[in-house]
């Protein structure tokens, strides 16, 4: 057992299984639901009542995790989901399963912040801990499929419990870090960090950059096949593009500890930037393949890591967990706006309109970058 206690194989259980079934779990909703003869709008329903949940749950979680024990806080959450994902299954009515999957997803996506924080105070490099939820979800998404096809629909929720169980387990196995969060950093009242003014000025960059990048994976698989690629095409080009996310995550140490938080922020925006501009302006579908592969997923997993950094710079090591979860809160607030006005301009005008959009926002997300005045943050090598 106490070879086990921080050891790496803990880690990879806790990424592994993690985004494997946060995969399993809501992958497939669409299809899941429709398929039970819901039609679209109540799709819509479930999965954005979802994000308002969320925005009141994730403050609360982080709260608790800088209260008492993260490790048993995560692992009773888990199990809570479990226990919720075998009511899914048992569940008819649109209502309910929206209760059910809104509970679910707001705690995996509380849980989220604080596996993050677990892996970067852990002994182990990050970069090798982190392939394991690039991994997970892929594998996810795959094993979604083949379960919904040759076993049953219901069979994935199932599979979902038993990855909560591994997940738990490996979460029990993790380093105890709470003593060296509590010693970092000049300790403050959690007033001072909702008014800290530059968490309020980085949660407006985190709103635009969540806000753009959540809509976009919505609807570019959308937009690919109104272009002419089949479902399957589609999806294959999302894959490989997520695939791009390793050597992000592999060669973190390099340049994320090195490149200061302004900076590490205007290259994830201009990034952004020369997507969108590629999906707005040039409609050439093998150029705007290659910018999807090239840049998609490299700007927000690279964004996931630049946020801890940049929450590590400016929040003392007490409330971490509170701040992460705040940022948390917003991300799911803007996806909300977001989704609203995506779905609005797509409707009305067109996927080219919407992308105009999405390269304004991001033009304006980049010069709120250069604006912020942060520290490097180089100090605290979260990454090595």
């Amino acid at each position: 057992m106490k070879k086990y206690q921080g050891s790496y194989f803990s880690y990879f259980l806790m990424y592994m299984f993690y985004y494997l079934s946060m995969a399993l779990f809501s992958g497939l909703i669409s299809i899941y639901l429709m398929d039970k003869g819901y039609k679209a709008s109540d799709v819509s329903l479930v999965v954005s009542c979802s994000f308002i949940l969320s925005m009141i749950t994730q403050p609360f979680i982080g709260n608790l995790c800088d209260r008492y024990d993260k490790k048993k806080v995560n692992g009773i959450l888990l199990a809570i989901a479990g226990v919720f994902g075998v009511l899914f299954v048992l569940v008819d009515n649109i209502y309910l399963i929206a209760l059910i999957y809104n509970i679910v997803l707001a705690i995996l996506n509380g849980v989220n912040p604080i596996i993050e924080r677990m892996a970067t105070v852990s002994k182990h490099k990050y970069g090798l801990i982190r392939i394991w939820g690039t991994i997970g979800y892929a594998s996810g998404t795959q094993v979604s499929g083949l379960i919904y096809r040759y076993i049953s629909p219901e069979a994935m929720y199932l599979f979902f419990v038993l990855g909560m169980v591994l997940c738990s387990i490996g979460i029990f196995g993790t380093q105890d870090a709470r003593a060296i969060e509590k010693t970092s950093g000049e300790k403050t009242s959690m007033k001072d960090v909702l008014f800290n003014k530059k968490l309020i000025f980085y949660l407006i960059i985190v709103c635009i950059f969540y806000g753009i990048t959540n809509v976009n994976s919505l609807y570019l698989p959308a937009m690919y096949h109104h272009s002419g690629l089949t479902v399957s095409q589609a999806t294959t080009v999302i894959f490989i593009g997520t695939m791009m996310e390793l050597p992000v995550i592999l060669l973190s140490r390099f340049y994320m500890n090195t490149i200061g938080n302004k900076q590490l922020l205007m290259l994830s925006f201009i990034l952004l930037v020369f997507q969108f501009m590629t999906y707005a302006f040039i409609p050439n579908v093998v150029i705007q393949i290659i910018m999807t592969i090239l840049t998609k997923s490299v700007a927000t997993m690279a964004f996931i890591m630049i946020n801890m950094k940049v929450v590590a710079t400016i929040v003392d090591g007490a409330h971490q967990m509170s701040a992460l979860s705040i940022v948390s809160t917003f991300k799911s607030f803007s996806s909300i706006l977001f989704q609203a006005i995506a779905g609005y301009l797509i409707d009305l005008y067109s996927y080219q309109f919407f992308y105009v959009f999405l390269f304004v926002c991001a033009i304006i997300g980049l010069v709120l970058c250069i604006l912020y005045k942060i520290p490097s943050g180089n100090e605290h090598r979260l990454f090595d």
